[in-house]
């Protein structure tokens, strides 16, 4: 019998929190309705983070980033594969259906950012918009905690680089547009696969393929640099798509590429096992042993180095299609460093840009 789906939903089920000793697992005995149908889940509820800091910094090796910023802590978007999931159980939630559905709003953002960036303590780099979880979930649609952010950014002339899987990013274009024109904005539109099957199950609330390819157009047309992460590739599943996707992505205007190998971190191994019970079982064995030919033979590897890209044969092969194909499609061609002369601290209350020019 097929697992049960949710509607909407990466995740079917909330798996242990590792930090907590007691964990509710539904009754078996229960019925749930025809394992043949999409369940109903759980609704979205939002939470309030009193956060006082809002600008994280990181000194990893393999994160081209060293400051980020995260609006939203969970994401409704539900991708069954990702990375952040396990954050959620340090806040007491499952990093299953609670990421999903039970997130944490940083509303307060925009005015700590100022803060941060009027400190004479701050020396301006670049701040990546999101690390963690998407800026431009659905919520952001309502809230707009990351288009206040980047006007905060704008103000300041401080370079931004954001990534994101939503074409809601376009409602920005004008802010990033006024950051660009001091090379001051990157724009990361992350384009995992083009099978709008494939997308609807694994990426559940994110936009569509078609829509990715429209955003990266929309900056192209407006000149704001604009690149495809390829992220997840996941072995046995996703990977023959690399040439298409690229080929795609430059075909509607990104200038660059890059990719990282699909990780599966803590409670993300079982929560992505379940999902090809779920969607492929016939492809579930072989997905699970090309991760594990990639990962030293278990699921997920830490290590520094190796934990984006994967060592072996089949990583080599990954990084052998995807490095061709971006020579020959002419990606990666440009310097997207970007700019940190621009910045500026305005006064409290001035008229920016009046005598700044």
């Amino acid at each position: 019998m097929r697992p049960v789906s949710i509607r909407g939903r990466g995740a079917a089920h909330d798996p242990p929190n590792r930090f907590e000793a007691l964990h509710v697992e539904p009754d078996p005995e229960v019925p749930t309705g025809d394992p043949e149908d999409e369940q109903v889940g759980p609704l979205t509820r939002f939470y309030r983070d009193a956060t006082r800091s809002i600008i994280a910094t990181n000194d990893s090796p393999d994160i081209p980033f060293g400051a980020s910023l995260n609006p939203y802590r969970g994401c409704e978007h539900g991708c069954i594969y990702c990375y952040a999931r396990p954050t959620h159980e340090y806040l007491g939630f499952s990093a299953g259906l609670d990421f999903e559905s039970r997130i944490l709003v940083k509303v307060d953002a925009p005015e700590l950012l100022r803060d941060a960036l009027s400190a004479r303590s701050w020396k301006p780099e670049v701040i990546a918009i999101s690390g963690v979880t998407d800026p431009y979930q659905p919520v952001e649609r309502r809230l707009a905690l990351t288009r206040r952010c980047l006007e905060v950014l704008a103000e300041f002339r401080n370079p931004v680089s954001i990534i994101t899987k939503n074409h809601l990013v376009t409602r920005d274009a004008d802010v990033l547009e006024r950051l660009s024109a001091h090379d001051c904005a990157l724009v990361n539109i992350s384009v995992t696969t083009l099978d709008n099957r494939l997308h609807h199950v694994m990426e559940p609330r994110t936009s569509v393929p078609a829509k990715r390819l429209a955003a990266i157009e929309t900056f192209a047309r407006r000149g704001i640099p604009v690149r495809v992460m390829v992220a997840p590739i996941i072995p046995g599943l996703t990977d023959h798509e690399i040439p298409r996707v690229l080929e795609a992505c430059r075909d509607a205007g990104a200038l660059g590429a890059g990719y990282v190998t699909l990780r599966l971190p803590h409670a993300v191994a079982p929560l992505f096992e379940d999902w090809l019970d779920r969607h492929f079982p016939e492809r579930k064995q072989k997905v699970l042993n090309r991760v594990r030919s990639i990962r030293g033979g278990r699921l997920n590897d830490p290590r520094f180095g190796d934990r984006m890209r994967g060592e072996g044969p089949f990583a080599d092969q990954i990084r052998s299609l995807f490095r061709a194909t971006c020579r020959r499609l002419c990606l990666n061609e440009r310097n997207f460093s970007l700019n940190t002369a621009a910045f500026r601290r305005p006064a409290r209350g001035s008229q920016l840009g009046f005598f700044d020019e």
